[in-house]
């Protein structure tokens, strides 16, 4: 029993020592589940209240990145960047496999950049550490898995770049096309950490006389090739009766909801659903200084990350 106590001590002692030698490495929680620890770690290591991850600072982008390559190598999934110029700049986007020799992929992603000089915790730290947990999880249980998985974290969504050829969302979204590869969904998590029960929601349009006007639940947004997606996601969250969930199947001329990546994806004939707090129409600090982290709710989105993987899982 001594030799134990020795060993375990001198366990504890190494881990100790190689987070202070290595203070930027993650160790997560194992758990089969989203855990609100885990995300607080991967929140720690890409906020960064004196550097800003925005079009102008490379550096800081690239040591995002960089940090994300690392996580995911632990968790067994290799990735490579997929780099790209933009006005004599480069970029990278961060590109993730997890291969189960399956003939077709399910594409999970989330832009890591922000606007200006924000710290950008709900947009969109929150829709990178979502794919980062979902990765996680989805890991420890790669045999249950039917589909090979691409995680894939890109730049430039931000203006001055939204809604361009320049958007790594678009970059990435026309390799699949000319790879000709053969995907059955793409999930785009963009701010979706933000929950209020108060009457604060709004909505473009007429769907306000629709929707709810409460702000307490989590968006599954797609156009009609995505409705079997975007119904799946819902009724993932419905099963486990944590969050309420609201489907918006968005016809092409209405504007609004299908921001970030999604119209990336969309626009290549990808089955794609945007899943999401619904961003500016409910989050009072959408690109303000004030989008903080302690203005989310990390247990809610727990959730929805849960309900994610169960989805991804489900035949």
């Amino acid at each position: 029993m001594r030799i134990v106590a020795i060993l375990r001590k001198s366990y504890l002692g190494l881990l100790i020592s190689l987070s202070l030698i290595f203070p930027s490495w993650a160790w997560a929680n194992p758990a089969r589940n989203a855990q609100v620890k885990n995300l607080e770690l991967y929140f720690s290591q890409i906020l960064n209240v004196d550097e800003f991850r925005n079009h102008k600072n490379t550096a800081e982008l690239n040591r995002v990145s960089g940090w994300l390559k690392e996580q995911m190598r632990r968790f067994g999934i290799p990735c490579q960047f997929q780099s790209y110029i933009v006005n004599s700049q480069g970029y990278r986007n961060l590109v993730c496999q997890l291969n189960v020799k399956a003939k077709d992929k399910i594409v999970i992603g989330a832009h890591y950049d922000v606007f200006a000089n924000h710290l950008g915790a709900n947009n969109n730290a929150s829709g990178v550490v979502g794919v980062v947990e979902a990765a996680r999880l989805l890991a420890l249980q790669k045999n249950k898995l039917k589909n090979n998985i691409e995680f894939v974290f890109y730049g430039l969504e931000e203006p001055p770049y939204l809604n361009t050829e320049h958007m790594g969302s678009a970059i990435h979204a026309k390799s699949l096309r000319k790879q000709k590869q053969k995907i059955r969904g793409v999930f785009v998590l963009d701010s979706i950490g933000y929950y209020d029960e108060n009457l604060v929601q709004s909505y473009p349009a007429t769907l306000k006389w629709f929707y709810p006007r409460h702000a307490n639940y989590i968006a599954s947004i797609g156009h009609l090739s995505s409705v079997g997606l975007t119904g799946r996601f819902c009724e993932a969250m419905q099963a486990r009766q944590r969050l309420e969930c609201e489907r918006f199947i968005i016809p092409t001329f209405m504007q609004g909801l299908d921001y970030s990546g999604y119209l990336s994806y969309a626009k290549q004939n990808f089955p794609t659903v945007l899943i999401s707090d619904t961003a500016h129409y409910r989050y009072p600090y959408y690109n303000t200084e004030q989008d903080t982290l302690n203005q989310l709710d990390l247990k809610k989105m727990t959730y929805v990350v849960d309900g994610l993987m169960q989805t991804v899982l489900s035949p």
